[in-house]
């Protein structure tokens, strides 16, 4: 039996990078967001043994190395199965591209592997599995609009933003999360050197107003999502610096917005749009990673200027992304930046409903 599942991708609404943890991890806080944009996995189990990938992008790993393989190889061991596990790879998003590709199409192998082989793990053994392999694969088991802390594997689904219309700008360059993690932590270094606290990182922009005490971040599960979006207490975490304070109160002081009784949930697009832009939400691997890409930067003020009402770097990079308050606007856009030379797609944000509806709808 051969099962195919759409791989979705992500993009991140504000990231906040902290100190460097004891387990060498750096502390993050994120709001991710599904998108529509995917690749597509399919999944068969065969006689034999082994875990065979194929992919015709040169570019995508066919051993261990591939999350895809290690999710697979440790899902096959708890359910334990036996049968030679075939995963072929169709590619449409970037490598390296800060949209989690390869961590969505690990966590659709295995979403794809349970249903191949007619059986389904806790959800408590799925979250262990992907928070294992990589930071970024629980929120694949999330989808929608999803609140990560610690090193990003901690995941807790927030009451779900309505689809947003989205352009999505892919330089061709490749940037490196290792690489990009290290330049923050020499930037943090140089400016500790020069007598600065480290909340002096953030840029101008990113003041938003104090909206209470700080409390932990359990009111973010399932049971009590509504709750987290509505107080500034229910975004942050105990023992965080103050700058991962303040990402938390601008997310609070966004997600909190009041709700206009429409029937899509929130109100009108570009009155929240504008709301994420007040809040001061910004990656900040856009401080490390632009100096070093001056064509990332580009991009960003391309989409700024083509309309988008927010624009940011997603993850460490290379793609860059703008949420525009209506789809005629982001097909606009869309047009435009072609016209200027710029690897583009027109896409939209992908509420926790509509992504697992859609998932398996191939």
């Amino acid at each position: 039996m051969s099962v195919t599942v759409r791989s979705f991708a992500k993009i991140n609404l504000g990231l906040r990078i902290g100190a460097v943890r004891k387990d060498g991890f750096h502390e993050l806080r994120t709001v991710y967001q599904t998108i529509a944009l995917h690749d597509v996995i399919r999944v068969r189990v065969e006689r034999g043994q082994g875990i065979d990938i194929r992919c015709e992008d040169p570019r995508v790993p066919k051993d261990e190395s591939n999350t895809c393989f290690r999710v697979v190889e440790r899902a096959m061991r708890s359910m334990r199965s036996k049968g030679r596990v075939v995963l072929e790879i169709e590619k449409r998003l970037p490598v390296q591209g800060g949209l989690g590709g390869a961590s969505a199409n690990a966590v659709a192998s295995l979403l794809g592997l349970e249903r191949a082989m007619k059986k389904a793990l806790p959800a408590t053994e799925r979250l262990r599995i992907a928070a294992e392999v990589g930071s970024d694969l629980p929120l694949f088991l999330i989808g929608g609009t999803v609140l990560g802390v610690g090193r990003g594997e901690q995941v807790y689904p927030l009451e779900d933003l309505p689809s947003m219309a989205c352009v999505v700008v892919t330089p061709q360059v490749g940037v490196s999360t290792p690489k990009a993690f290290a330049a923050w932590d020499g930037l943090c270094r140089a400016s500790a050197l020069e007598g600065f606290d480290e909340h002096m990182l953030s840029s101008p922009s990113q003041h938003p107003a104090e909206l209470g005490s700080a409390g932990p971040a359990r009111a973010a599960v399932p049971a009590q999502a509504k709750a987290a979006t509505s107080a500034a207490s229910k975004l942050t975490v105990p023992h965080v610096s103050d700058r991962m304070n303040e990402l938390s109160r601008g997310l609070s002081a966004w997600l909190s917005e009041p709700y206009s009784g429409a029937p899509s949930g929130r109100g009108r697009p570009e009155n929240y749009l504008l709301e994420l832009v007040r809040a001061g939400i910004e990656n900040d691997f856009e401080r490390v990673v632009f100096p070093d890409y001056p064509e990332l930067s580009d991009g960003k003020r391309a989409l700024l200027r083509a309309g988008a009402n927010y624009a940011s770097l997603s993850g460490s990079g290379s793609t860059l992304y703008g949420l525009f308050a209506s789809r005629k606007a982001a097909l606009q856009a869309t047009v435009r930046l072609r016209k200027q030379g710029w690897a583009v797609q027109s896409t939209a944000t992908l509420p926790r409903r509509a992504y697992w509806s859609r998932i398996f709808d191939c």
